[in-house]
């Protein structure tokens, strides 16, 4: 088969770019700097000088393809760049679904995300489940806006299926989860979020998701890829099960992180604070839970995320060979 996949220099984009190679069909990929695709490159696939921003400069790599997998996106916390975030998420996946309209690709599927849901107070919610109110993140207002983007599209007849991940990580995350892990190798953690949860995924079963809804995804339908429900908090002492590590065992509380992104809120009008200590990363890590059931997945697609401890020590072997720490388990 031949697939047109955006974000391939990314976490998700590239794992899942390297599996289809690995599959042994054609990929294109789409990317703003071809240099930074090199691996890509090597294992065969076409890469095209390209930006989902920019409509026009994905024509002709996506012509003829069998699907497209959008994946592409703007993720950062505590830095203020809509314009960014709006060119990337929002008018970018108009033009990749514009363009797939156009083109006639016969199925795609676009990688939204359980943040459109914001803060789910606690609640694992399913696929049914609307969120109204102020979203916490630029990021989550950005992916949301663009995710109705998507459903207008399938209003409209496009053959697109939509996969929502929660927290992904493992090899290759360049993202806080891996700030942490890695902190938490070095014993430079000095003290663990409480409250905040997430649905965990590995890479490697978010990519699994991804092939599963090409293959068996109804168009129309929306999957949360969630993966099981962990706080910070346990999922570092799972970590410490895993390396014998000790975890610190100072816990901040979700009210002394929020009043901490309060009185963060003038400083960050006037300077660049460093993303850790903006006021967007405290809310998010004061007790916020992105939660989501996956039942759908697993019914439908047949989709199975590994357990967490299982992940986290292929993520941590990994993390302590990159750190020059020989891993003992």
């Amino acid at each position: 088969m031949k697939y047109f996949v955006t974000g391939a220099t990314g976490f998700v984009g590239g794992a899942l770019a390297r599996r289809l190679r690995a599959d042994g069909h054609e990929v294109r990929a789409v990317v703003r700097d071809p240099a930074r695709a090199s691996d890509l490159a090597a294992t065969g696939a076409v890469i095209a000088r390209g930006d989902v921003s920019h409509k026009s400069s994905m024509r002709d790599a996506m012509r003829g393809v069998d699907g497209v997998f959008h994946v592409a996106g703007w993720y950062k916390l505590g830095v203020k760049d809509r314009a960014s975030a709006v060119a990337t998420n929002i008018d970018g996946t108009r033009n990749v679904l514009e363009l797939m309209q156009e083109l006639r690709i016969p199925k795609g599927v676009y990688t939204s995300t359980l943040a459109v849901n914001s803060d789910t107070r606690g609640q694992v919610v399913d696929e049914s489940y609307r969120f109204s109110g102020r979203h916490l993140t630029l990021y989550d207002w950005s992916k949301a806006e663009a995710h109705r983007v998507a459903e207008t599209f399938i209003a409209g007849g496009l053959p697109l299926v939509i996969v929502q991940p929660g927290l992904i990580y493992g090899p290759g995350d360049t993202s806080g989860v891996r700030t942490m892990l890695v902190q938490y190798l070095q014993r430079k953690l000095p003290a663990v979020p409480a409250g905040a949860a997430y649905s965990w995924a590995h890479v490697g079963d978010e990519v699994e998701g991804h092939l599963r809804a090409m293959d068996r995804g109804q168009p129309g339908r929306n999957y949360f890829l969630a993966g099981p429900v962990y706080t910070l908090a346990d999922a570092l002492k799972v970590a410490e099960s895993i390396t014998g590590i000790p975890v610190s065992r100072i816990k901040l509380p979700p009210a002394v992180l929020k009043i901490l992104s309060v009185l963060m809120k003038p400083l960050d009008a006037v300077m660049t604070l460093p993303p850790s200590l903006s006021p967007e990363s405290l809310r998010v890590l004061g007790g916020v839970t992105y939660l989501g059931s996956s039942a759908r997945a697993r019914a439908e697609l047949g989709w199975e995320p590994r357990p967490l401890k299982e992940g986290l020590t292929e993520t941590l072997r990994h993390e302590m060979r990159q750190l020059g720490m020989s891993p003992s388990f």
